[in-house]
Protein backbone atom coordinates (compact mmCIF):
# COMPACT_ATOMS: atom_id res chain seq x y z
CA UNK A 1 0.00 0.00 0.00
CA UNK A 2 1.19 3.60 -0.56
CA UNK A 3 1.87 5.72 2.48
CA UNK A 4 -0.30 9.08 2.48
CA UNK A 5 1.62 12.41 1.73
CA UNK A 6 2.47 14.47 4.37
CA UNK A 7 2.01 18.11 4.08
CA UNK A 8 5.18 20.17 2.41
CA UNK A 9 6.63 22.53 4.82
CA UNK A 10 5.95 25.89 3.87
CA UNK A 11 8.75 28.41 3.15
CA UNK A 12 10.46 30.12 6.32
CA UNK A 13 10.25 33.80 4.64
CA UNK A 14 7.86 36.27 6.04
CA UNK A 15 4.61 37.86 4.25
CA UNK A 16 6.21 40.87 4.23
CA UNK A 17 7.85 40.05 0.70
CA UNK A 18 4.88 39.58 -0.52
CA UNK A 19 2.89 42.68 0.56
CA UNK A 20 6.13 44.86 -0.37
CA UNK A 21 5.83 43.48 -4.36
CA UNK A 22 2.29 44.53 -4.43
CA UNK A 23 2.99 47.74 -1.92
CA UNK A 24 5.44 48.42 -5.41
CA UNK A 25 2.69 47.15 -8.30
CA UNK A 26 0.18 49.57 -6.78
CA UNK A 27 2.27 52.18 -6.35
CA UNK A 28 2.99 51.96 -10.46
CA UNK A 29 -0.29 51.53 -10.88
CA UNK A 30 -1.15 54.78 -9.23
CA UNK A 31 1.75 56.93 -11.35
CA UNK A 32 0.50 55.13 -14.40
CA UNK A 33 -3.16 56.51 -13.27
CA UNK A 34 -1.74 59.90 -12.61
CA UNK A 35 -0.39 60.57 -15.82
CA UNK A 36 -3.08 59.14 -17.78
CA UNK A 37 -4.87 62.38 -15.68
CA UNK A 38 -2.00 64.86 -15.65
CA UNK A 39 -1.70 63.98 -20.10
CA UNK A 40 -5.51 64.59 -20.26
CA UNK A 41 -5.59 68.03 -18.74
CA UNK A 42 -5.72 71.83 -19.33
CA UNK A 43 -4.06 74.13 -17.67
CA UNK A 44 -6.37 77.17 -16.60
CA UNK A 45 -3.95 79.70 -17.24
CA UNK A 46 -4.49 81.77 -20.02
CA UNK A 47 -7.84 79.70 -20.86
CA UNK A 48 -10.71 81.55 -22.56
CA UNK A 49 -13.87 81.25 -22.16
CA UNK A 50 -16.12 79.00 -24.88
CA UNK A 51 -18.47 81.29 -26.60
CA UNK A 52 -22.13 80.52 -25.63
CA UNK A 53 -22.90 78.99 -28.91
CA UNK A 54 -19.74 76.26 -28.02
CA UNK A 55 -21.26 75.83 -24.42
CA UNK A 56 -24.51 75.19 -24.76
CA UNK A 57 -24.09 71.98 -27.23
CA UNK A 58 -26.58 71.35 -29.47
CA UNK A 59 -29.45 73.93 -30.47
CA UNK A 60 -32.64 72.36 -28.75
CA UNK A 61 -31.28 70.08 -26.63
CA UNK A 62 -32.70 70.19 -22.67
CA UNK A 63 -29.60 71.55 -21.91
CA UNK A 64 -29.63 74.86 -24.35
CA UNK A 65 -33.28 74.62 -22.64
CA UNK A 66 -32.48 75.56 -19.26
CA UNK A 67 -29.16 77.68 -20.23
CA UNK A 68 -31.40 80.08 -22.37
CA UNK A 69 -34.17 80.33 -19.52
CA UNK A 70 -31.22 80.74 -17.06
CA UNK A 71 -29.69 83.72 -19.10
CA UNK A 72 -32.98 85.43 -19.62
CA UNK A 73 -33.77 88.61 -17.63
CA UNK A 74 -36.45 86.86 -15.19
CA UNK A 75 -34.38 84.04 -14.81
CA UNK A 76 -35.81 80.32 -14.57
CA UNK A 77 -37.39 78.34 -11.22
CA UNK A 78 -36.26 74.61 -10.38
CA UNK A 79 -40.11 73.68 -11.53
CA UNK A 80 -39.53 75.88 -14.73
CA UNK A 81 -36.73 74.04 -15.61
CA UNK A 82 -38.46 70.83 -14.10
CA UNK A 83 -41.36 71.20 -16.82
CA UNK A 84 -39.27 72.16 -19.80
CA UNK A 85 -37.04 69.00 -20.11
CA UNK A 86 -39.61 66.78 -18.30
CA UNK A 87 -36.49 66.45 -15.50
CA UNK A 88 -36.80 65.17 -11.79
CA UNK A 89 -36.01 67.91 -9.51
CA UNK A 90 -32.83 66.38 -8.02
CA UNK A 91 -31.52 66.15 -11.56
CA UNK A 92 -31.87 69.74 -12.84
CA UNK A 93 -30.64 70.95 -9.21
CA UNK A 94 -27.27 68.44 -9.96
CA UNK A 95 -27.48 69.59 -13.80
CA UNK A 96 -27.00 73.13 -12.20
CA UNK A 97 -24.07 72.61 -9.81
CA UNK A 98 -22.50 70.04 -12.54
CA UNK A 99 -22.83 71.52 -15.95
CA UNK A 100 -23.99 75.32 -15.50
CA UNK A 101 -20.95 75.61 -12.44
CA UNK A 102 -18.37 73.50 -12.58
CA UNK A 103 -18.30 72.35 -16.10
CA UNK A 104 -19.31 75.26 -18.35
CA UNK A 105 -17.87 77.55 -15.16
CA UNK A 106 -20.84 80.29 -15.56
CA UNK A 107 -21.82 82.15 -12.71
CA UNK A 108 -25.01 80.82 -11.53
CA UNK A 109 -27.26 83.13 -8.98
CA UNK A 110 -29.87 82.37 -7.17
CA UNK A 111 -32.56 84.94 -5.45
CA UNK A 112 -35.26 83.96 -3.40
CA UNK A 113 -38.77 85.00 -4.60
CA UNK A 114 -41.98 84.47 -3.56
CA UNK A 115 -42.73 82.04 -6.56
CA UNK A 116 -39.76 80.21 -5.39
CA UNK A 117 -36.20 80.46 -5.74
CA UNK A 118 -34.90 82.16 -8.67
CA UNK A 119 -31.88 81.16 -10.82
CA UNK A 120 -30.15 82.90 -13.36
CA UNK A 121 -26.81 83.25 -14.99
CA UNK A 122 -24.74 86.78 -14.49
CA UNK A 123 -21.98 88.17 -15.60
CA UNK A 124 -18.86 87.96 -13.74
CA UNK A 125 -19.18 91.82 -12.39
CA UNK A 126 -22.76 91.68 -11.53
CA UNK A 127 -22.36 89.11 -9.58
CA UNK A 128 -19.55 89.97 -7.85
CA UNK A 129 -21.18 93.48 -6.80
CA UNK A 130 -24.51 91.05 -5.83
CA UNK A 131 -21.81 88.56 -3.32
CA UNK A 132 -20.92 92.17 -2.14
CA UNK A 133 -24.14 93.05 -1.06
CA UNK A 134 -25.62 89.77 0.85
CA UNK A 135 -22.20 89.53 2.12
CA UNK A 136 -22.64 92.61 4.46
CA UNK A 137 -26.04 91.96 5.27
CA UNK A 138 -25.53 90.09 8.20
Amino acid sequence: MSTPKSKRPTPARPNSSKRAGRNRRAAQMTARKTAKLKAGTRSTVGQQHLSSTQQTGRAGSKQARIIAMLRAPSGATIDAMVHATGWQQHSVRGFLAGVIRKKLGLNLVSAAAESGRIYQIADRAASTDVAANTSHAG
